[in-house]
């Protein structure tokens, strides 16, 4: 094993974020990735064990990660985005939380052969999916906005919820099985899980009120959140444990819908730190593992148990639940077999391994073993299995990557005719009624709205986009744009028009950090584009084969032409931009803007052909 506890702090960083690159790279479920990562350089080849290294500290490290993980999720919790799922979100968090406890007790008794208490507790903590397994999973499926919310909600809410049943079911054991059953520390279980709601309501409140009437300087915004979130989890845990948990999801919740600038703002630094979190603290608890654990997971007994969970609990709480609410068979059916179990449910089965033993339960020995055993064989095959499921349902927006048009004018009309055309998704938004018009006319997609409000956050679904071209008449707002969505669609994936270098506007020294990409050649502006087109020039597609090369293609190019992008077989885009130089390959479809005379040309020389051709068949009668 190595000894050096700053070169293992190096592995686990290099394993997670790697595992991520991975992830990214190959189009495979990280969880997974980061799973194996883990287990490899723990017990199957020694290199690590983190429990044993940090010591002390372990235990706090993953606790404080959880708390951040979990803060940043509920951050996203805005209630406008529940609209018209209200019933069912709520059905699935109460009565499916229930059901599924009740049945997964049911399962770990007569199955996994624990006792009753013991079955109850770890059923109570096995209801958790959590933000640390399903937002992976859902930045890799591209599910509808529908399924993908319901999944988020319930993973969120239901983390916590999950950590308190447990608590619960341990503090029923215990008073029930006392020599002298004592109701007071019920009721204080009860007072200490209101206590942390409204310590987090508090909280939210207070960094609200700081963010809001500028107590705080910019730079210390988002150290601060971080200091508060942890004091918020630290002094609720502290009274009672796991009530932390719910303490730091009602802060987050009670931020979420305060409407404040600044939350946005942060939003994106702390999803960075929160991936950060996830990537490290799975492989910290998968290498933490021991052989012995891994073995036990062969016993019969618990695969049985991890086959129910799969297969019978889960679909029945999530049919039972939603009975009577508006989701349909497709959806009901993906979101009862997608419930993967992750960082929770590995930590806090822990804690309660070592209590139910020192409480005298003997079968809680095997509670580690279960619960890896279920956590890493959800995070297989749901992993393995969502994008599948969801494309046989309907229910994902996977396909080839789609453009986004933000301004509506002539050339971007006749822009996204042409993506449509080469069967590229493409969707024209722009906040004028009367502008889209022509869009509408010409049958493509639009959207009215502004794309920079909140509404459109809401309304319009960004998924299938995965390309955004700011290209309306202004440059210092296609800049905006651009800079805006850095976070969602990343600066490679942003594009503006050229620059226009008269007016009032003097934008050509802006920081190569504000904006996206210039679009084309230099001097392609909005003006430039929008006079072509209304001049009748062309959009021309040319497919390079092996008989007609780049090279040649180059050779023939009208020396007016503005080159816009080439679409590559996989359907990913390369456009033309002042900044990078692209060539295209065999099998590569370049479009590009011609001039209407070359065009007319072509149009002559085959009526030319064809007339010598009929002239060349009477001649010969």
């Amino acid at each position: 094993m190595i000894d050096s506890i700053l070169v293992q702090f190096m592995l686990i960083l290099a394993l997670g974020i790697g595992s991520q690159w991975a992830a990214w790279r190959y189009r495979l479920p990280a969880i997974v990735l980061m799973s194996i990562a883990g287990l490899l350089a723990g017990p199957v080849l020694g290199l690590m064990n983190p429990e044993e290294s940090f010591g002390d500290l372990y235990k706090p490290i993953i606790a404080v990660a959880v708390a951040i993980i979990l803060f940043d999720g509920s951050l996203n919790l805005n209630f406008k985005e529940v609209k018209g799922l209200g019933k069912p979100v709520f059905r699935i968090v109460t009565l499916g939380a229930f059901i599924s406890w009740i049945a997964g007790a049911m399962a770990a008794h007569y199955v996994g052969g624990l006792a009753w208490a013991v079955a109850f507790v770890i059923a109570g903590l096995f209801i958790v999916t959590g933000p640390t397994v399903i937002l992976p999973l859902l930045r890799q499926a591209k599910l509808k906005k529908r399924p993908a919310k319901i999944l988020k909600w319930e993973a969120i809410i239901v983390d916590p919820i999950g950590a308190l049943l447990a608590v619960f079911a341990f503090e029923i054991i215990q008073f029930l099985m006392g020599s002298e059953p004592n109701p007071t520390a019920l009721l204080l279980f009860f007072l200490a899980s209101f206590f942390a709601t409204i310590l987090g309501w508090f909280c939210g409140k207070g960094v609200g009120w700081m963010l809001q009437t500028g107590f705080l300087p910019e730079y210390l915004k988002s150290p601060m959140v971080f200091t508060v979130v942890i004091a918020c989890f630290t002094i609720s845990d502290e009274i009672t444990h796991e009530t932390g948990l719910l303490a730091v999801t009602a802060m987050g919740m009670t931020m979420a819908n305060l409407k404040i600038p600044s939350v946005t703002d942060m939003k994106h630094f702390k999803e960075n730190i929160s991936l950060l979190m996830i990537s490290t603290i799975f492989v910290i608890l998968t290498s933490s593992l021991t052989r012995e654990t891994l073995i036990q997971i062969l016993n019969p007994q618990v695969i049985g148990f991890v086959l129910l969970m799969l297969f019978v609990v889960r679909p029945l709480s999530i049919w039972l639940s939603t009975i009577g609410t508006d989701l349909s068979l497709g959806e009901k059916i993906l979101v009862g077999w997608i419930a993967p179990r992750g960082i929770v449910a590995l930590t806090v089965s822990s804690y309660f391994a070592s209590v139910l033993l020192d409480a005298g339960f003997a079968d809680a020995n095997i509670l580690t073993s279960i619960t890896f055993a279920l956590v890493f064989s959800t995070v297989l095959a749901h992993g393995f299995s969502i994008q599948w499921l969801a494309k046989k349902l309907n229910l994902s927006m996977e396909g080839p990557p789609g453009v986004l048009l933000n301004g509506s004018n002539n050339f971007t009309v006749s822009l996204a005719k042409t993506f449509e055309d080469l069967n590229v998704p493409v969707m024209v938004v722009d906040s004028s009624w009367e502008k889209l018009i022509k869009a509408r006319r010409n049958g493509l997609p639009a959207y009215h709205g502004e794309i920079l409000s909140e509404q459109t956050e809401y309304n319009l679904d960004m998924t299938p986009f995965e390309y955004l071209i700011a290209s309306t008449d202004k440059d210092a707002y296609n800049a905006l744009i651009c800079t805006t969505f850095v976070p969602a669609f990343g600066r490679n994936n942003l594009f503006q028009l050229s620059i226009q270098r008269k007016g009032e506007e003097k934008l050509e020294g802006l920081n190569h950090t504000i904006g996206g990409q210039t679009l084309f050649k230099d001097g392609a502006t909005w003006e430039v584009l929008n006079n072509k087109v209304n001049n009748g020039y062309i959009f021309r597609k040319t497919n390079i084969t092996s008989k007609y090369t780049y090279d040649q293609y180059l050779e023939n190019v009208n020396a007016d032409a503005i080159m816009l992008f080439i679409k590559k077989p996989s359907g990913k885009i390369d456009f033309f931009t002042e900044e990078l130089i692209i060539r295209a390959e065999q099998g590569d479809t370049v479009v590009s803007l011609m001039p209407p005379d070359k065009e007319m040309d072509k149009i002559q020389m085959k009526l030319e052909e064809k007339r010598n051709g009929n002239t060349a068949s009477k001649k010969s009668y």
